[in-house]
């Protein structure tokens, strides 16, 4: 019956729909069609559309993961209206950058004043999963005025005013394509480019150090995120069948747990104590599985999921860790891949 019923639809069909199909939806659409004659012919009518329920819910939940992971139109006006630094007072050039796809990105760069953009360490600033970049600006005035930097703020793609749809792989590329636009230019110091991430950017800001060119980013420094997407999915949900999902279940991984352990670029990792979204544990689990010689784990009592760095000595404690950086040369082993350095 399945069989005949497919045969009628594939009649009715008009030609130039099908004929209009991407070659990968029709192998998809293929694949499934012959799963369920598969289970059919084995299994029998009844079976099949339990079967055929099971998988079409699944793809619809493993498709609508996007919706739960990134939030560009929270608040609903994020992706026509962006802040400028310049409300702020701060200097700045708006600049558009190409990812590796071709995707154009929406960023600020905010320079210090004359030479001293030359002198001060620069910051590639990677957001969480809502918003634009516009809604970092109080924090990047913190940044700007009290650890005395250059940022750049970059804007993932289906963010803001940049072009595209958020996915895992994109944001991995537009952390790529910012970091390759710092080392293009000739008025800063390419020696001392920070990596920052928070929540969701430091899951990027790991990938990038992680999987780039090593010797080109100074130091990392991670705010509040998380382990893994999949264990994410465990404490938001609460249910325990959720950590026996297969890995293959997950349109987006972000297993930052795997990739810390080779991260040999000097880390602060900073955790806010009373962040009720990414449980404190998960800051203190990437800590302990990194295995950079030189590392340090900050916690800040009273600090929340994104309101951490308003607590007192927040721009201290990075001014510190910068200055013990700059006080401790390190020195690459090709061979090891390790900068020997002592823990802070």
């Amino acid at each position: 019956m399945i069989v005949i019923s497919l045969k009628r639809l594939l009649r009715k069909c008009p030609i130039n729909l099908t004929r209009n199909l991407p070659w990968k939806q029709w192998a998809i659409f293929l694949a499934h069609v012959f799963l369920y004659l598969i289970v059919y012919w084995l299994y029998g009518g009844i079976f099949t559309l339990f079967f055929i329920f099971c998988v079409e819910a699944t793809e619809l939940l493993y498709k609508l993961e996007d919706v739960f992971v990134y939030h560009p139109v929270i608040p609903t006006h994020s992706r026509i209206y962006v802040p400028s630094p310049s409300m702020f007072s701060l200097p700045y050039q708006t600049i558009y950058i190409h990812s590796k796809d071709g995707t154009i990105l929406h960023s600020f760069f905010i320079s210090q004043p004359g030479e001293e953009a030359k002198q001060s360490p620069t910051i590639l600033y990677l957001h969480g999963n809502a918003g634009n970049i516009g809604h970092r600006l109080i924090n990047v005035s913190g940044l700007y005025h009290k650890v005395k930097c250059n940022i750049l703020v970059l804007e993932y793609r289906g963010y803001g005013f940049s072009q595209g749809t958020p996915t895992e792989s994109g944001l991995y590329m537009d952390a790529q394509a910012g970091l390759d636009y710092l080392l293009s230019r000739n008025d800063i110091n390419t020696n001392e480019i920070i990596v920052f991430g928070r929540s969701l950017g430091g899951a990027v800001a790991i990938d990038l150090a992680a999987n780039y060119n090593k010797q080109r980013i100074w130091c990392l420094i991670l705010e509040n995120t998380f382990t893994s997407i999949p264990e994410m999915a465990s404490v938001l949900i609460g249910y325990k069948i959720i950590k026996y999902l297969p890995l293959i279940c997950y349109k987006n991984k972000f297993t930052s747990t795997d990739k810390v352990a080779s991260l040999n670029v000097p880390t602060l990792f900073i955790s806010g104590l009373a962040d009720t979204l990414v449980p404190p544990h998960m800051m203190t689990e990437l800590y302990n599985k990194c295995k950079c010689n030189y590392k340090k784990l900050l916690t800040i009592e009273g600090g929340t999921h994104n309101e951490t760095w308003v607590q007192t000595d927040y721009y201290k404690h990075l001014v510190e860790f910068i200055s013990q950086l700059r006080e401790k040369p390190r020195t690459f082993d090709d061979n090891s891949c390790h900068y020997f350095m002592d823990n802070i």
